[in-house]
């Protein structure tokens, strides 16, 4: 009797387990998924698609516990599998792709794995797999820096992923150091922040409205695409939220103040000069669609997850983008400039340093590029150049023996090479100005005063040889030596003629970075600048994004 109430109590028994583990998903998954099989599946990857480095970790992980689980456990209290499909989900979030990260795989897997055991075995080491990924992504850059732009020379953070994730796990805090991946700077998360309002906008299906090209519009005009400018503007606010954007559409063609004032706070947000004037490089940011900035913050973020972690606590940040240089104490900005950078043929690379002294009234060693390509033509033309400008000519390279008297040489007869070499005098004409800024990289670049202040005014400000032109000389002076102001003989010292040089307390780092969409000052609002070097262009096509 007993044995037959066992035969009638088996299925009945066996059903309610069924029910209980199929309502109890991670149940089911803890007892498909064993040591045995992630141990196997490792042995042999090739079902998963690995490719060597993403294999060598997962089996480094695995060794170190003994290929025991992670995300497909006996706990059937555990969440440890909905917090990594959450945080492999927020990848988006970041400007990188999920699917990179196979995420609608992992959540096809995950539905079917109560069901197949070799499904189960996947999700969990694919998770592992995925997990480890994002992570580096995050902490270090999706892409290889140096391959993705060629004039990046700022080395980027080394991160063992697999110790991210073993440490995170033996101190329970996963969600935590998820959280903490990414760059914390205040200006990374206004990019993200508005990353995801302007993807809200294209799911909208928002597109901006097109202006047509046209001579220069200036205040007070009456022409007919105001009307499509006030559109514009109404757009610009709903993206930005900027006070000054609120404004009516209507169809009064007259150029009015309140528009005026709409334009010049646009202006402002992309780099160009606030005066009004709608002119070719104000209608060509007005009518960047917004894909395209979607894909320029995305680049953008990606940029300053290639930086280092920690910057200093004071430091320069030199944006050749944004025609900026920002200085920065406890991550606050301090002091603020204006910059002029090399010509598109000469850009200016990406790199960082720390200065280490400032020289006033430096003498200007011509480089023998900007010699011939630059000077020898106006000294063509002009027989007096290089003697007004103070110019002193060397034979070869001998800077230390007699100047050679310009009005002894054909210089129409140079043809190829320059065998001579040139400096010019400290003074007011000095191309350096009165003070340059030194640090130590193999690029021959510095900091520099210049006397050609009407340059500052232009919106696009290409126009150096590569080097860095300072519109606020001596406020960076200051910040460099620690000081709230300078004092009273170094700046008697700048009205002589005498070359001095003053080392500062402490090196100063200093980064000179590309990044065309940025936050200036604390209403945290995101500016965009022109890519000026193609190097948005470039990236985002090695990136496919």
């Amino acid at each position: 009797m007993p044995r037959f109430q066992n035969k009638l109590f088996l299925p009945h028994f066996q059903f309610f387990c069924c029910l209980f583990l199929l309502f109890n998903p991670s149940i089911t998954l803890a007892l498909i998924a064993d040591a045995k099989e992630i141990e196997r599946q490792l042995a042999k990857p090739s079902a998963l698609s690995l490719n060597k480095n993403g294999l060598a970790d997962l089996q480094r992980f695995y060794a170190a516990r003994n290929s025991q689980p992670v995300w497909v456990t006996a706990n059937p209290a555990s969440s440890l599998l909905d917090t990594a499909l959450t945080f492999i989900a927020s990848a988006e979030t970041e400007g990188l792709d999920s699917e990179d990260y196979q995420l609608q795989h992992l959540q096809q897997l995950q539905h079917h794995a109560g069901q197949s055991s070799s499904a189960a075995v996947e999700l969990e080491v694919l998770t592992t797999h995925a997990v480890l990924m994002l992570a580096r992504d995050l902490a270090r850059g999706h892409l290889t820096a140096a391959a993705a732009d060629k004039d990046w020379h700022i080395p980027q953070r080394t991160f063992d992923a697999v110790a991210f994730l073993q440490e995170a796990l033996k101190k329970n805090r996963l969600h935590q150091a998820f959280d903490e991946l990414s760059p914390k700077h205040p200006g990374y998360q206004s990019l993200k922040q508005t990353l995801a309002h302007y993807r809200q906008l294209a799911g909208n299906h928002t597109e901006w409205v097109h202006i047509p090209s046209s001579p220069s519009i200036r205040p007070g005009d009456t022409h007919p695409h105001i009307p499509l400018i006030r559109q514009r503007m109404v757009q610009a606010y709903a993206a930005d939220g900027v006070a000054e954007y609120h404004i009516a559409a209507s169809g009064n063609q007259h150029y009015d103040p309140e528009l005026v004032t709409a334009v010049k706070a646009f202006q402002a947000q992309h780099g160009l000069n606030s005066d009004g004037v709608i002119g070719k490089n104000t209608l060509r940011a007005m009518n960047r669609p917004l894909t395209w900035k979607i894909r320029q913050l995305r680049i953008n973020m990606e940029r300053l997850r290639w930086l280092p972690e920690n910057l200093g606590a004071r430091y320069l940040l030199v944006n050749t983008a944004g025609f900026k240089l920002s200085a920065f104490e406890n991550d606050e900005q301090v002091l603020d400039m204006r910059i002029i950078v090399g010509r598109d043929y000469r850009s200016t690379p990406s790199f960082n340093g720390a200065l280490s002294h400032m020289v006033i009234n430096p003498y200007w060693n011509v480089p023998v590029s900007i010699a011939v390509k630059d000077l020898l033509p106006k000294q063509q033309s002009d027989p007096m150049f290089f003697t007004n400008g103070g110019f002193k000519i060397y034979p070869g390279n001998n800077r230390n023996g007699e100047p050679i008297d310009p009005d002894t040489i054909d210089w129409h007869s140079l043809k190829r090479g320059f065998p001579y070499v040139l400096r010019q005098d400290p003074g007011k004409h000095n191309a350096l100005g009165r003070l340059k800024f030194m640090f130590a990289n193999s690029f021959d670049i510095y900091l520099h005063d210049t006397p050609s202040k009407s340059l500052f005014q232009r919106d696009i400000r290409t126009f150096s040889s590569g080097c860095i032109r300072l519109e606020k000389p001596l406020e960076l002076a200051a910040f460099a030596l620690n000081k709230e102001s300078l004092w009273e003989k170094f700046t008697e010292n700048m009205e002589g003629d005498k070359t001095i040089t003053t080392h500062l307390p402490k090196p100063l780092p200093i980064y000179l970075v590309y990044i065309t969409a940025w936050t200036n000052g604390p209403d945290k609002l995101v500016h965009f600048y022109p890519d000026i070097y193609d190097r948005d262009s470039s990236t985002l096509r090695y990136a496919r994004w």
